[in-house]
């Protein structure tokens, strides 16, 4: 009889999460180690890239951001003609707010948290892009979020305390929201379904940034790691057009 040999077979895609914590917070950082095959495409081929606060991948990560293949089936546009225009959200003081009200800006959306070891750069140079650019159409839209080593357990008056005074945000602020999972607020379904990189749709930490254009359409999505002054550039490029 013909002995018959298993083996197990690692799948593609295989992602393998490590923990550590970050020296500037009690709270773990995730250390990702992400395993994908090569991919070319009209940008060239995949490269490895290092970044720091534990984040390592290999994929076709380049400046800072996620770039868009065709060749790839983990990367897919939504076919959709919603923008962002189309959804009513909370502010931090649970008002209503319909995002029809930026029309015409170029905005930039980020999920922020309060005690990650990316707050203090990126609430910096938030405020700084936003001091620079908020009189030439441009907006931030922060939406707090507790789901990343719960790192913004406060309640909507802390959160706002927190950022308006020791940061001196003046850019709106909104109500505490999940960005993955069943309770994914719309607005970040949206985001996600327009711009779900080659890891997938999911956000990966505190601080995942979505740029989006004059016409409510996601143009641009950034990895945690990209610090606000690395995507100044992209931001003055839709701010003249």
């Amino acid at each position: 009889m013909a002995s018959i040999s298993l083996s197990p077979t690692v799948p593609k895609g295989y992602v393998e999460m490590k923990t550590k914590t970050s020296p500037s917070s009690s709270a773990p950082c995730p250390s990702m180690a992400f395993s994908i095959p090569p991919i070319k495409s009209s940008l060239g081929s995949s490269k490895s890239s290092l970044f720091q606060h534990g984040f390592s991948l290999q994929s076709s990560y380049s400046n800072g951001r996620f770039f868009k293949s065709r060749h790839s089936g983990v990367y897919a546009r939504a076919a959709t003609e919603k923008t962002l225009y189309d959804f009513t959200v909370k502010d931090i003081d649970g008002k209503d707010v319909p995002l029809s009200k930026f029309k015409g800006k170029v905005l930039l959306v980020v999920n922020v948290a309060s005690k990650c070891g990316l707050t203090s750069s990126n609430y910096s140079e938030l405020s700084h892009v936003y001091e620079k650019y908020k009189t030439q159409g441009f907006e931030i839209l922060a939406f707090p979020c507790n789901q990343f080593g719960g790192q913004e357990p406060g309640s909507n008056t802390e959160i706002k305390q927190f950022a308006c005074t020791r940061y001196k945000a003046e850019f709106p602020i909104f109500d505490k929201v999940d960005v993955n999972g069943p309770s994914t607020a719309p607005v970040y379904q949206f985001l996600k379904s327009s711009a779900g990189g080659f890891l997938g749709d999911i956000v990966k930490w505190n601080f995942e940034k979505f740029l989006v254009d004059k016409n409510g359409k996601v143009v641009e999505r950034y990895p945690p790691t990209t610090s606000p002054f690395q995507i100044e550039k992209d931001i003055q490029k839709l701010v003249a057009a």
